[in-house]
Formats: C-alpha cells, sequence, structure tokens
C-alpha cells in the first residue's frame, strides 16, 4: 500500500504486554493494589544502569541496558505469555518472601559458552533441561545481580536477597500459583548493536504489600533530615582525637668513625637557629621560638604550615 508505513527495527520484545495497571473488574479482585508504579518504574531504571556492571564483564564488550515498562498480570498468563523453550526460573529470596529471575534459556548458555572462553554461541539445538554447568552460571548470575538490585531498593527499603534454585520447569516453583498476582519488570540487554536479549525480574503483589507505602510515592531518593544531635557528637569525638606534638631542636651528623669511638663524658656539639620545627605526627605544624612558660620548656609558635590544602 502507498500510505502504508515502513516497517521499523524494534529492539522490544515482539510479543504484546498487558497494560502496566490494570483494574479488577466486576466481582474480579484487583490485580494491582499498588495504583500508579511510577516509583517501581524508576527503581527499575536504576536497576538497568547497575546490569551494564554484570553483563558487560560477561560478554566482554559495552553494553546497552534498559528497562522496559511495568506489566501486572497473572502468573498463568505470564508462563502462556512465555516463549515454548528452554527458560531459567531462579527464585530470589526476598526477606521471607520471594521474587523470581527468568532467563531464556539461549542466553544462559551463551554466557556459559562465553566464560569457559568459547564464542558465545548457543547449540543449534535446544537441550531439554539445563546442565549441571548452566545451572551454576543461574546460580551465579542470580548472585550477581542480587547485588545491584539490593543496592536500587535501598532508597525505598532494606531488602536482602538471596538466591534460591534454579528450575527448568514453572510448574516445580513452590512458591507460585497461576492465579497469582505479579508485577513483572523486564530489562533489555544488548552488547554493542547486536540483538538485545531479555530478562525478566518477577515481583508476587503478595510480596510487596509490605512495600506498599513507599511503592504508591513519587519519589524515591529522599533526603534523609540532618540529625543535629548525631552530628554534635561526631563532631565531639573527632575533636578529642589526640596527636603527638613533638619539636626537633636539632640533627647533628658526625662520622661513623667518631661514632664509634665515643666513650661517656664525650660532648656531641648542636646548633640550631631562632625557630625551630614543630611537628604531628609526621606533618609539620609549623615553627616555634624555644623557651620557657610556668617553669616547663616551651615552644612559642610563630608560623603555621599548610594543612591538607587549608593555609592558615
Amino acid at each position: 500500500m502507498v500510505n502504508a508505513k515502513p516497517d521499523l527495527p524494534r529492539e522490544r520484545r515482539e510479543r504484546a504486554r498487558p497494560q502496566a495497571v490494570q483494574t479488577g473488574g466486576l466481582g474480579q479482585a484487583k490485580l494491582n493494589p499498588f495504583g500508579d508504579l511510577h516509583t517501581l518504574q524508576h527503581l527499575s531504571a536504576r536497576l538497568a544502569r547497575g546490569m551494564r556492571g554484570v553483563f558487560e564483564p560477561l560478554l566482554r564488550e559495552e553494553v546497552r541496558a534498559w528497562a522496559e515498562p511495568l506489566a501486572v498480570q497473572r502468573f498463568s498468563d505470564y508462563r502462556a505469555e512465555r516463549p515454548d523453550r528452554l527458560t531459567a526460573w531462579l527464585p530470589l529470596g526476598m526477606d521471607d518472601r520471594t521474587a523470581l529471575l527468568v532467563l531464556d534459556g539461549g542466553f544462559v548458555l551463551e554466557l556459559l559458552d562465553l566464560f569457559f572462553g568459547g564464542t558465545g554461541a548457543a547449540p543449534a539445538e535446544m537441550p531439554a533441561e539445563f546442565s549441571p554447568a548452566a545451572e551454576a552460571m543461574v546460580a551465579r548470575l542470580g548472585q550477581m545481580i542480587a547485588q545491584p538490585l539490593t543496592a536500587a531498593w535501598e532508597p525505598l527499603a532494606r531488602v536482602t536477597f538471596t538466591v534460591g534454585r534454579c528450575e527448568a520447569n514453572a510448574s516445580m516453583l513452590s512458591n507460585f500459583d497461576g492465579d497469582d498476582a505479579l508485577i513483572v519488570t523486564r530489562f533489555g540487554i544488548a552488547p554493542g548493536s547486536a540483538k538485545p536479549s531479555f530478562i525478566d525480574l518477577v515481583y508476587p503483589v503478595s510480596a510487596l504489600k509490605p512495600h506498599g507505602t513507599a511503592l504508591t510515592g513519587k519519589v524515591v531518593a529522599k533526603a534523609a533530615a540532618e540529625d543535629a544531635a548525631w552530628q554534635t557528637a561526631l563532631t565531639r569525638a573527632a575533636m578529642n582525637v589526640r596527636f603527638p606534638v613533638r619539636s626537633v631542636l636539632a640533627e647533628p651528623t658526625i662520622r661513623l668513625s667518631k661514632l664509634m669511638s665515643l666513650q661517656t663524658g664525650d660532648v656531641i656539639p648542636i646548633s640550631f637557629g631562632q625557630d625551630v620545627p614543630v611537628m604531628v605526627g609526621n606533618d609539620r605544624l609549623g615553627s616555634g621560638t624555644v623557651g620557657t612558660s610556668n617553669g616547663h620548656a616551651a615552644i612559642k609558635l610563630t608560623s603555621l604550615a599548610s594543612l591538607e590544602g587549608l593555609t592558615q
């Protein structure tokens, strides 16, 4: 057709995604009780930046990573949406609840081949299940992703993520039921200009309910109010730190032959100028004049040196 729009290359997954926010119909429970998922989308964008540090060493080149719009759907619908091929289903303990990391089997096998020095090529015919080495790679990926995931959640809540046992069959997941409502966060990982692979991080709605108040907020990284009492106590503690102060009056030098012939009663002559150096640890504090104060030897500071870039 003359007026038809040309086909444009797309990096996003071609399969249609459900809308991010779904409302419950008559007599049907609402899938998403949090309303606007702006905060979780912002958290996913933070995690996408952290994904680059995970996959660039594995793929051995610069990686583009991004977060796609969120989707809310039931677990049975999500499983039906997945391609009918080998998939890694990795539970991630989320404190006392469970999230799910979902990876395409082909992508896992490509990473495994790169890990053992290959070119990153997946087998022409995909196996029916993962080998022990592939399962170990999935567990390794989970541990590596858990670090930026924890950092991404930190402004929102302190959550500890732990890696469970990888399953190739979703029906073997004990903590997930077909009717469970899920929030699906999808990440694109593309090395250089290559076609992207996709990783899904799936949160059951029940696992996010303890963080419902924070998730409905508009701001994730909110600056904490200053604690004046804590700052005062910290300043006092710092001001009570002790430093050794010393002065070097003279440092005479003599030949080794004379040093070896010294005896009790011998005199070593010294001389020093009007000002002597005053040291704090190994750093020069300044200079001073030797004298007495209240019957004790003392040094009167006549000049101060630059300390840590600050001239006094």
